[in-house]
């Protein structure tokens, strides 16, 4: 055990001591949370109110069904603050740069498959190319004032932000064997819909059920409308670039994502699911220890199974829908992506109308050569580790296997 780990067990004892004394020491009431942004802040003009009604099933999921220890509500507090606090400073700059509304986000690239399936590696690939746009941790992190070439690689908030990816990686050393992050590589879309409180980002970190359950039957335009307004807000001091951007989550929202940015292309990546859901289910299990002693790894299986299922079984009917052109989509095999990185960019670059440049294809290649799989450590898990069984989920996603063509794999990677 490290020492990160024994705090992380010694606070968590404390607050337990303190809780059978009744005292509560971290509060979620939303009330107190938006007064305590409105100090950090020195603001008070949200101007849209439309994240109140999810944030206040969020919290009461929270504090209901999460089984926060002491820390957990230390984690869930500053996580929802620090959201809070950027929406109010990206109000205060839509008025005091009223222009940045103007900015046109154009032809945005959106990697989006079942988690796992090699879409992280595809998109810090893409994001070596100088042409690509991404969102960088930094930048999602803290967000206002609108970054600026001049300070690009000076940037405080780089530090700031590397300051709070090393205390994540203290209290959750297994997360980077199994996720990549910081300050200056990629993240994912999730970060940024997460200030709209309409978020799948919640549910990953958190055992929030019946917010999940809500989650799944919104309408995410809104949520899609605020991730806009984000990229218009970080590309505003910036000339050219086309932002290639990834999250698992946008495969429940295509009819959104288009509804937003109707001259899009999605770039989907497949893998057979029975692996790919024990390994997103190992990685939610990991998350959600960081802010609760009441981890069932069989629940999250079935938690995990259910997600994944509806979320591609809509991805599959708004592809059959002819909702959007065939043209606008550009469909990726996991085994494809391992054996021919290079290959597969081509690919995408072809169908998007890029180019890839001999200094993108030499960047990509070093990346490649820098970034073997497994550098931080082999992701080890097991399906009968979240009561996955293969042939219910072969059975379960059965349409979606046949109709993108995706095969079974034989063993854990």
């Amino acid at each position: 055990m490290t020492l990160a780990l024994a705090a992380v067990q010694a606070v968590n004892a404390l607050g337990r001591t303190l809780g059978r004394l009744g005292i509560r020491p971290v509060s979620l009431d939303e009330a107190a949370l938006i007064d305590a942004a409105k100090r950090e802040a020195h603001l008070d003009d949200f101007r849209a109110h439309d994240f109140r009604e999810p944030l206040r099933l969020l919290l009461a999921s929270l504090e209901h069904e999460a089984h926060l220890t002491w820390l957990g509500r230390v984690i869930a507090r500053r996580d929802i603050g620090s959201l809070l606090v950027n929406r109010l400073r990206l109000a205060r700059d839509r008025v005091r740069f009223p222009w940045i509304a103007r900015v046109r986000v154009a032809s945005p690239i959106f990697i989006a498959g079942l988690p796992r399936s090699g879409s992280t590696f595809l998109h810090h690939l893409l994001a070596q190319d100088p042409q690509s746009r991404v969102l960088r941790a930094w930048e999602v992190l803290t967000p206002s004032p609108p970054p600026s070439p001049e300070t690009d690689a000076t940037d405080p908030r780089i530090a700031h932000a590397r300051r709070q990816l090393r205390a994540f990686d203290r209290i959750a050393p297994e997360f980077k064997t199994i996720h990549p992050l910081s300050a200056e590589l990629p993240l994912e879309c999730i970060a940024v819909l997460a200030h709209s409180f309409v978020s799948s980002r919640f549910h990953t970190m958190y055992r929030v059920p019946s917010y999940q359950a809500w989650f799944e039957q919104q309408d995410h335009r809104p949520a899609y409308a605020l991730h806009r307004a984000v990229l218009q807000h970080l590309q505003a001091r910036f000339v050219g670039g086309r932002w290639v951007l990834k999250a698992p989550t946008h495969l429940w929202s295509l009819e959104a994502l288009f509804a937003t940015y109707p001259d899009a292309f999605v770039v989907q990546t497949h893998r057979d699911p029975a692996t790919a859901l024990a390994s997103v289910a190992s990685l939610t299990t990991v998350l959600r220890r960081v802010s609760s002693d009441a981890v069932n790894p069989v629940e999250i299986g079935r938690e995990v199974t259910h997600q994944w299922s509806n979320a591609l079984e809509r991805a599959v009917v708004f592809r059959r829908s002819g909702a959007v052109a065939a043209e606008r989509f550009v469909d990726v095999q996991y085994r494809d992506v391992l054996d021919d990185p290079i290959g597969v960019i081509r690919a995408i670059y072809a169908r998007v109308g890029l180019r890839l440049g001999a200094t993108a294809e030499r960047r990509m290649r070093a990346h490649i050569r820098r970034h073997p799989k497994d550098r931080h450590g082999p992701h080890r898990y097991s399906m009968t580790s979240f009561g996955l069984d293969p042939d219910a989920i072969s059975h379960r996603f059965k349409s979606y296997r046949e109709y993108f063509n995706v095969n079974e794999e034989h063993g854990l990677p």
